[in-house]
C-alpha cells in the first residue's frame, strides 16, 4: 500500500466497493446469519467475582471447594412460621432439586438422632430465631452457572412466600433476569435518542436511519464474534452495543461530509464516493487508533472483566471502521436520490461566536483551566466506590429482600467459608473456632470438630452431615458475620480470621464472597493505576506520531485528563458512591474516545500555522472549522448513553452510561473553550517542538 503515491490500493479498493455495491450489501447482510447465531450461543457470566486472578488464595480455595466437596455456590435460606415437620419436608424437597448438592439446617443436624437438649445453644442459635429458621444450601456448580440459577428459581417456587433465598447465587440469578429484560430497551433508547439528535444536526431525515442501520450491522457482527471468546460478562453484553454506537458514530459523519465535498469536485457520484472512501480511510483509521488503544489498555487489568470488555470493544471499533468504509458507502449510493428528497437545513445553531470568544478571552480561560484542575483532580482521586454488587440492584428484588431479612432476623450480613486441613487435630480445630468466635462481628462458627468438641458423640451425627463437611483432605467450616461485604469492618475481620487460621493451619484458606471482595478491592486499586498509565502512554505515542510533536501529546492528554477529572469529581462533591469498575473504565474510555476532538482541533491549528497564520488567527480558524464536528460528535455520544443511564435501574450500568454521557460533554466543553486557550498560551513551545512548523509570527 503506497499512501505516498495517493494510496492506490485504498483507491482501487474504494472503486471496487462502489462498483459492486449491491453484492457488497448482500454479503454484509448474509454475514448477519452467523452473527445472530453466534450472539445467541454466546454464554454470559453474571458473577463478577469470577474475573478475579486465578493465583489468589480465595480463588484457589473456591476451586478446592469444588474439587473436594463438589460444591461451588451456596445460599442461606430463611423460613418463617414453619413447623418442625414442614421444615424437614422443605429441606428434603430442596435436597431433591437438581444441582443442589447439600442442605444443612437444624432439621438436618438433629435428624431425630441428636436430642435438642444436648445441642449447644450457639448451634441452636445458628439455625433458629423465634419462628425463623435458617438453612445453608450448597450447589454443585458456580454462582453464575445455569444449573445454579435454575435451582434458585425452583427453590423459590417450592418454598413460596415463607422462604427467602439470600447470598451471591440469588443476587446473580436476579441480576440475570433484570439485565435480560432490559437489554433490548437499552439499545432502543440509544437508537431513538441518536436518531433524534442526528435528524436535528444532519442535513437529511433519512440519513440518520442509514447511519444507524449500518452501525447496527457492525454491532451484530461484533456480538456474533463474541462466540469465539466462549463467554462474556453481563456488563459487557449490556453496554457493548450502546458503547459501540457511541464511539463509532463519528466515522459515519466523517464519510458523509467527505462525500458531500467530493460531489462538488467530481462529475460522477461513484467517483465522488470512491474519493470520499480514500480520503476518509486514513482519518477514520487514525481516529480509531486512540479509541482502540484505550480499550486495549483495559485488557491489562488483573481483574479480567477489563480484558473481557476491552477485547469486545476493540473488535467493535475495528468492525465499526469496516462497516463505515464498506457497507455505508454502498447503502448511501443505493439511496442517493432518496437522501436528496429528504434533505433539510441542519437545525444546529451557529457556533461561529465560539472562536471569537475563546481568542478574545484566552488568558482568562487559561486561568480558569488551572483553577479548575485543583478541585477536579482532588474530587477525582477521592471519589467513593462500592464493591457489593447487591447494592447496585433495585431493593424490591427477591435476593435483596432476602439479604435484608437475613441481616434483620439473624444479624448476619455475610458468611465466610474456611477450608482446614483434615489432619489438624480436633482439639486445635476447637481451639481455633473458639478464637474465631471471639473476633469482632463474628456471630457463629460451625464445624464438625467444634460440634463434636462440645460433647456430641460422632456416632449420633448423621453420616451425610459428616461427609459433606469433611473430606479426606479438608474439613469445611462456616462463619457468619454481622458486617456487610466490602466494609472496612469486615475487611479487618477477614485479616484477623486469616491470622488465627494460619496459626493453626498454614495452608488453610478463608473463602467466600467477602474475602473475594476484599481481594477485588486490592486488585482494582492496582488496576486503576496500571490501566491509566498504559492508556496515557499509548495515546501519548499515537498523538506524537500523528502530530509529529513532543509537546502536543502532553498538552492534549493533560486537557482530556482534566475533562475526565471534571466528570469523575462530580460524584465526590454530590456524595454519590460509584460502582468500583466505573472510575477505571470511564477514565480510559473517555480518554480514548474523546481525545479525537482535541486532535481534530489541534490538526487544524497546525495546518493554519504552517500556512502562515499568526497564532490568534490559526486558533480562531481551527475552532471555527472544527467546532461543529466536535459538537455533533459529542452530542451523538451523549445521546447514545444518556438515555440508558437514566432508564436502567441496575446501578453499575446506569452509572457507567451516565458517566460516559457526561464525560462526552465535559470533553466537548474543555476542547472547545479551554484547549484553544492552552494552544495560544503555549504557542511558542508548540512551534519549537513540532516538526515542519516554521511560523514567523
Amino acid at each position: 500500500m503506497d499512501f505516498r503515491k495517493g494510496g492506490t490500493v485504498v483507491n482501487r479498493f474504494a472503486r471496487w466497493i462502489v462498483k459492486h455495491r449491491v453484492a457488497v450489501v448482500i454479503i454484509c447482510l448474509l454475514m448477519l446469519i452467523p452473527s445472530v447465531l453466534g450472539m445467541n450461543a454466546t454464554k454470559v457470566k453474571y458473577d463478577l467475582l469470577y474475573y478475579l486472578p486465578e493465583d489468589l488464595d480465595t480463588v484457589k480455595g473456591q476451586n478446592i471447594l469444588m474439587e473436594e466437596f463438589g460444591k461451588g455456590a451456596f445460599s442461606l435460606c430463611i423460613t418463617e412460621g414453619m413447623s418442625e415437620t414442614d421444615q424437614q419436608a422443605l429441606e428434603d424437597a430442596i435436597r431433591d432439586v437438581p444441582h443442589v448438592d447439600t442442605v444443612i439446617g437444624y432439621a438436618s443436624i438433629t435428624k431425630g438422632t441428636i436430642p435438642s437438649e444436648i445441642l449447644p445453644d450457639e448451634y441452636r442459635n445458628i439455625f433458629e430465631k423465634g419462628d425463623a429458621r435458617l438453612m445453608a444450601v450448597f450447589f454443585d456448580d458456580t454462582s453464575s452457572a445455569e444449573g445454579t440459577m435454575e435451582a434458585i428459581a425452583q427453590i423459590r417456587k417450592i418454598a413460596g412466600q415463607q422462604c427467602f433465598v439470600s447470598g451471591l447465587s440469588a443476587v446473580v440469578t436476579d441480576t440475570k433476569q433484570l439485565v435480560e429484560d432490559q437489554e433490548a430497551i437499552y439499545v432502543a433508547i440509544a437508537v431513538a435518542l441518536c436518531c433524534v439528535v442526528l435528524m436535528l444536526t444532519m442535513d437529511s431525515f433519512l440519513l440518520p436511519l442509514i447511519f444507524l442501520f449500518c452501525i447496527g450491522v457492525s454491532i451484530l457482527w461484533n456480538m456474533g464474534s463474541n462466540y469465539l471468546m466462549g463467554e462474556i460478562s453481563y456488563i459487557t453484553k449490556a453496554v457493548a452495543a450502546v458503547l459501540q454506537l457511541a464511539v463509532t458514530l463519528d466515522y459515519s459523519i466523517f464519510l458523509w461530509h467527505s462525500y458531500k465535498e467530493q460531489k462538488t469536485l467530481c462529475s460522477d457520484r461513484d467517483d465522488a464516493m470512491a474519493a470520499a472512501i480514500g480520503q476518509t480511510f486514513s482519518s477514520i483509521v487514525g481516529s480509531s487508533l486512540t479509541t482502540v488503544a484505550g480499550f486495549v489498555a483495559i485488557c491489562f487489568m488483573s481483574f479480567t472483566l477489563g480484558r473481557d470488555l476491552g477485547i469486545v470493544m476493540s473488535k467493535g471499533v475495528i468492525l465499526g471502521v469496516l462497516g463505515t468504509v464498506i457497507l455505508l458507502p454502498c447503502v448511501i449510493r443505493l439511496l442517493d436520490r432518496a437522501l436528496e428528497k429528504t434533505s433539510h437545513k441542519p437545525l444546529l445553531p451557529s457556533v461561529a461566536g465560539i472562536s471569537k470568544f475563546v481568542t478574545k478571552h484566552y488568558k482568562v480561560l487559561f486561568v480558569v483551566l488551572i483553577v479548575l484542575c485543583i478541585p477536579a483532580f482532588y474530587g477525582y482521586n477521592n471519589v467513593g466506590k462500592y464493591y457489593d454488587m447487591s447494592a447496585c440492584l433495585p431493593q424490591e428484588l427477591e435476593s435483596v429482600k432476602a439479604n435484608t431479612k437475613l441481616s434483620e432476623t439473624f444479624d448476619v450480613s455475610t458468611n465466610h467459608l474456611v477450608l482446614v486441613d483434615a489432619d489438624v487435630p480436633q482439639k486445635d480445630v476447637v481451639a481455633m473456632t473458639d478464637e474465631m468466635a471471639e473476633v469482632d462481628g463474628v456471630k457463629q462458627v460451625l464445624s464438625i470438630d467444634s460440634l463434636l468438641g462440645a460433647g456430641i458423640p460422632e456416632s449420633i451425627v448423621p453420616d451425610e452431615i459428616l461427609s459433606e463437611l469433611k473430606s479426606d483432605e479438608y474439613q469445611l467450616m462456616l462463619i457468619s458475620s454481622e458486617y456487610i461485604i466490602s466494609s472496612d469492618a469486615v475487611n479487618r475481620q477477614i485479616d484477623e480470621l486469616n491470622e488465627i487460621l494460619k496459626k493453626y493451619d498454614e495452608g488453610g484458606m478463608l473463602i467466600g464472597e467477602a474475602p473475594c471482595t476484599k481481594d477485588l478491592i486490592s486488585c482494582t486499586d492496582h488496576d486503576f493505576e496500571v490501566v491509566s498509565l498504559i492508556s496515557i502512554i499509548a495515546i501519548f505515542l499515537i498523538i506524537a506520531l500523528v502530530l509529529r510533536s513532543i509537546s502536543l501529546p502532553v498538552i492534549l492528554v493533560a486537557v482530556i485528563e482534566t475533562a475526565i477529572a471534571a466528570n469523575l469529581c462530580i460524584p465526590y462533591y454530590t456524595n454519590v458512591t460509584l460502582p468500583f469498575v466505573a472510575p477505571i473504565l470511564i477514565s480510559t474510555i473517555q480518554l480514548g474516545s474523546t481525545v479525537d476532538y482535541a486532535i481534530l482541533m489541534t490538526t487544524r491549528y497546525l495546518q493554519n500555522r504552517r500556512a502562515g497564520s499568526d497564532k490568534r488567527e490559526a486558533v480562531s480558524k481551527a475552532v471555527a472549522s472544527s467546532a461543529q464536528s466536535i459538537l455533533v460528535s459529542g452530542i451523538g455520544f451523549f445521546a447514545a448513553t444518556f438515555g440508558v443511564g437514566l432508564y436502567s435501574n441496575v446501578d453499575i450500568i446506569s452509572s457507567m452510561c451516565s458517566l460516559m454521557a457526561r464525560g462526552a460533554l465535559c470533553s466537548v466543553l474543555v476542547v472547545l473553550f479551554l484547549l484553544p486557550a492552552v494552544l495560544l498560551v503555549l504557542d511558542k513551545v508548540i512551534i519549537h517542538t513540532t516538526l515542519k512548523v516554521n511560523a514567523k509570527n
